[in-house]
This record gives C-alpha cells, sequence and structure tokens, in this order.
C-alpha cells in the first residue's frame, strides 16, 4: 500500500540505522489515495504507478539540463536517491564520498540500467553552477544527476519521497533504492559500506541485459 511506503520514507531513520538491515519499504504497486479509484489501479504494472505516483515534474541538473522526474530518471531504472545540499558541513560531504565509492563498484551500469540521483533540499542556494561546482569536488562520474529546480517543485518531490523538511539541516541521511519496474524498494543508511550499498543496488538490478546484436 502506498501508505506503508510513504509512513516507512517518512520515518526519520539515520545513523542508528544498521548498515546490514536494509528494510524492506514495499513490494507495492502504488495504489492511489482515492477509495474509488483502487480498483482500477489494480491492473497497473509498477512502473505505471511509479509514473502516477511521482509525476514527471520539472528539475534541473548540475549541467543546467531540465528533466522530467520520473520519464528521465527513474523510467525502466534502479535508482538510488539521497538527499544533500551543497553549503552543508555535517554529513553531506561524507555522505557524497560514501556513494562516490559506491558509483565506483558498480562501474558503467551507471547511466544506463542504474541511476543515482541527489536532490538538494536548498533549491534556493543550489543552483546547476553550485550543483556543479560540488560534482566537480567529489569528482562524480556521469550517471549520476544531482537535482534542484523551482522551490515548489524541488518540495513536491522531496514530498512524495518523504524527505522534505523545513530547516535544511534536519535531512536524513537515508539512500532509497529501488528498482522502479518490479516496485521494489528498499532503504539504508547512506554511509553504511560502500561493497554493502552496491551488493544491495545489483541485487534489486539484477543481471545487467546484454544489448541484441
Amino acid at each position: 500500500m502506498i501508505e506503508r511506503l510513504r509512513a516507512s520514507l517518512n520515518r526519520r531513520e539515520g545513523p542508528n540505522l544498521s548498515a546490514l538491515t536494509l528494510s524492506v519499504v514495499c513490494l507495492f504497486s502504488y495504489p492511489a489515495f482515492s477509495q474509488s479509484s483502487v480498483e482500477a489501479n489494480k491492473a497497473k504494472s509498477p512502473g505505471e504507478a511509479a509514473e502516477n505516483y511521482f509525476t514527471n515534474t520539472i528539475l534541473i541538473t548540475q549541467d543546467n539540463r531540465p528533466v522530467r522526474f520520473f520519464e528521465d530518471q527513474l523510467r525502466g531504472k534502479t535508482v538510488t536517491i539521497n538527499l544533500m545540499f551543497t553549503t552543508c558541513t555535517g554529513v553531506c560531504p561524507a555522505m557524497t564520498a560514501n556513494l562516490a565509492k559506491v558509483q565506483a563498484l558498480l562501474g558503467d551500469r551507471v547511466g544506463k540500467d542504474i541511476n543515482m540521483i541527489s536532490i538538494t533540499v536548498d533549491a534556493a542556494t543550489d543552483t546547476p553552477e553550485a550543483l556543479k561546482s560540488y560534482v566537480m569536488k567529489f569528482g562524480i562520474k556521469p550517471g549520476w544527476s544531482f537535482l534542484s529546480g523551482k522551490k515548489s517543485d524541488v518540495e513536491l518531490v522531496l514530498k512524495k519521497l518523504g524527505g522534505y523538511v523545513a530547516d535544511r539541516n534536519d535531512h536524513n541521511s537515508i539512500l532509497i533504492i529501488g528498482n522502479v519496474a518490479t516496485g521494489e524498494w528498499v532503504k539504508a543508511y547512506a554511509l553504511a559500506k560502500p561493497s554493502e550499498l552496491a551488493e544491495k543496488v545489483l541485487k534489486l538490478a539484477g543481471p545487467e541485459k546484454q544489448k541484441a546484436h
């Protein structure tokens, strides 16, 4: 149920979350909120229901490229999603550095069937230029999008993810991992061991599909 997903994503789990205990968010099909449309949504695939839930809100990447959140970032992918802001002096630098190690372990699948996504909780400050500078500082490779945009648009996406906070310093340090097509989502502490995080991502992603020649 979508209520289970939202409740799970909204739980404020931080450093006390064991690196080895990734709680299953949901094996779900995103039922609609209104009772009247429950029957209609039973026939939806997880991917279709995810599209309906997350929407195609326009955000902006570190390369100043507009993207539709679902269509361009999530559709058909296994994704990792975390929250951050570029002027953070707390957990963000360590979290980004840790996830850069995860990206290295995932190799060239990042940007193909796996997308890594970081969303700012400070859209007013984090312009594409600020995000690009942050990306270069950490040596981030292609396939990992850092997203900002209009404050209202960013906040909408954050609320969908259970990550909206009034004070940017209160954002969580959770890594959401999901296979959009299958509807399987888990979450983990973003500072867990990179090898363990990468293993969970690859488990959800499954074997890399080979292109037919």
